[in-house]
């Protein structure tokens, strides 16, 4: 369906990728993956014809309809959350609102009758069955979106995402191209569009930092790195069992070579000047020249060192919510909720997006005043805060490291030393926070809580923005942490690496906490992990 053919691309002296060949199949549904910046964006935007290569072609079989995510949440804001769907079909969209003016006509001539019945059957081909409406306020709904008559303009930037990609789905293209379509997603909307995804019988290729989602869409990976894209058959955790075999296999062939190498380089030093020898020495030269010991390339991959210690140790009474309740407006989002933090409990937060998760994290640090009820911290506890919007809060001309210094951080040198485990070389540790990327300003935000040494974690969100294997290393860390973990994600993956209770939030004051892990908490409402 998508043919691929020595495609190359260049920034300036940058080669991204070059002499790429790839057929991209019916019912294949490719994740593309790869550390931040090595250009799956790139390279998607390539396949959708949004930019040109350096050289190279993109072939996709003529008469297919392309869907591609759109990126400009700010595009429709006149529109209806409906017609912002109905959009993504723009024949279809064009036949229904030429439709709804001419009836609206106070006379109806030959020729409005004439174009009313052109217009019929234009909307008959584009959806035979009648449906569009229906099928609109479908997805919406599913995304959590039920006020499908408000206008792009009212709603929030992470709604106006969702909306988008129910924009792209809506006409059941043929080939898919979704850049990070789990952003903003809870865990409900991301096991909604993995079922949506999984009956796509076109083709599909998908960016994606969430493992479980590439896990569960995924027939194959598009492995962008080396200044190449490699093609594996499966899923992520395939892929990565195959990608660490062949890498083995690389080193363990070099370092093959480099013994031959030694011991022909031996042979020749001490039998090149012995006549009888002459021959075999002069076969063991063209031998070689010809061995291959040349460096390996370095994988544009980089895994970030993340280490919570604890500053203090943890006493019995950690953190205790009595009696809280919390309205806006008229919206109930907790109602007499009693909760108490156990020595050892690292508790994953779940829910719908809207349903009060940041509110609680607030709460328990006290940016946020419950309407009623107390939160008690225990006298040994010293949190350490990671906000949703850290983005917004990591701002100004302060280098990383000048950033980070405070009165309980003073030694500079293991500042940069913290900041190098979280990849920031020397040169970019003189970078301003305020121009930073929103990965890079998260691991910003976590080298503070690994120098700051909280005995208490509160996480809002803190995987939004990080590649894969900063994620799974923020995994591993909250799984050894020493202290407590309060963590607010849609991460399946994260969650389960870390959290040993689920506190879910449901809206309406309803709250579940569960003793256990995810799947087991899952397991326990009859769900499929």
């Amino acid at each position: 369906m998508v043919e691929v053919k020595n495609l190359t691309m260049r920034f300036g002296k940058q080669v991204l990728f070059e002499d790429i060949n790839l057929s991209l199949d019916k019912g294949n549904r490719y994740g593309l993956i790869g550390a931040n910046g090595a250009g799956k964006s790139t390279f998607l935007k390539i396949l959708s014809g949004e930019i040109e290569p350096s050289s190279g072609d993109v072939l996709i079989d003529s008469g297919l309809k392309v869907g591609v995510l759109g990126q400009d949440q700010m595009a429709f804001e006149n529109l209806t959350l409906k017609d912002a769907v109905l959009y993504g079909n723009k024949r279809l969209y064009d036949a229904v609102k030429e439709k709804e003016k001419l009836y609206m006509s106070e006379e109806f001539t030959d020729e409005i009758n004439e174009r009313l019945g052109e217009l019929e059957i234009i909307t008959a081909e584009e959806d035979p069955t009648y449906e569009y409406e229906t099928r609109c306020e479908k997805i919406l709904s599913s995304l959590g979106l039920n006020d499908y008559d408000k206008l792009m303009s009212e709603i929030e930037m992470s709604e106006k995402f969702k909306v988008l990609l129910a924009q792209v789905l809506f006409p059941r293209p043929d080939v898919l191209f979704l850049d990070e379509p789990t952003n903003n997603l809870d865990i409900e909307a991301i096991s909604w569009l993995e079922n949506e995804l999984n009956h796509h019988d076109g083709t599909l290729v998908v960016i994606s930092h969430d493992r479980h989602f590439l896990n569960r869409v995924c027939t194959h990976i598009l492995d962008v790195d080396f200044k190449k894209i490699r093609e594996f058959s499966g899923n992520y955790d395939e892929w990565f069992i195959a990608a660490n075999l062949v890498a083995r296999q690389m080193q363990m062939e070099r370092e093959k070579n480099l013994k031959e190498k030694e011991e022909l380089e031996k042979f020749i030093a001490r039998f090149s000047a012995n006549a009888s020898k002459a021959k075999q020495a002069t076969s063991r030269q063209k031998r070689l020249e010809k061995l291959d010991t040349s460096e390996l390339m370095t994988s544009s991959r980089r895994e970030p060192s993340i280490l919570f210690r604890l500053g203090r140790d943890i006493g019995n009474e950690i953190l205790e919510l009595n009696e809280i309740s919390k309205k806006f407006d008229d919206e109930v989002v907790f109602e007499n909720f009693n909760f108490k933090l156990e020595k050892g409990d690292k508790v994953a937060v779940v829910g719908r997006n809207g349903v009060g998760k940041t509110t609680l994290c607030k709460i328990i640090v006290g940016e946020l005043e419950p309407d009623k009820g107390s939160v008690h911290i225990g006298a040994t506890i010293e949190p350490g805060y990671f906000p949703q919007d850290t983005n917004n809060r990591i701002k100004g001309d302060l280098k990383l490291y000048e950033y980070l210094q405070d009165n309980k951080n003073k030694d500079l040198d293991e500042i940069r030393k913290c900041l190098g485990r979280m990849l920031f070389s020397g040169a970019e540790q003189e970078k301003a926070v305020g121009n930073l990327s929103g990965g890079e300003k998260h691991r910003v935000m976590l080298s503070k809580l690994m120098l700051t040494k909280p005995n208490l974690l509160v996480l809002d969100e803190p995987n939004n923005h990080l590649d894969l294997e900063a994620i799974i290393a923020l995994g591993e860390a909250l799984y050894k942490y020493e202290g407590s973990v309060i963590c607010v994600s849609h991460d399946r993956e994260l969650i389960d690496a870390f959290a040993n209770r689920i506190l879910h939030i449901k809206g309406d004051g309803k709250i579940v906490d569960f003793r256990g892990s995810f799947e087991e908490y899952r397991a326990s409402l009859g769900e499929e992990n």
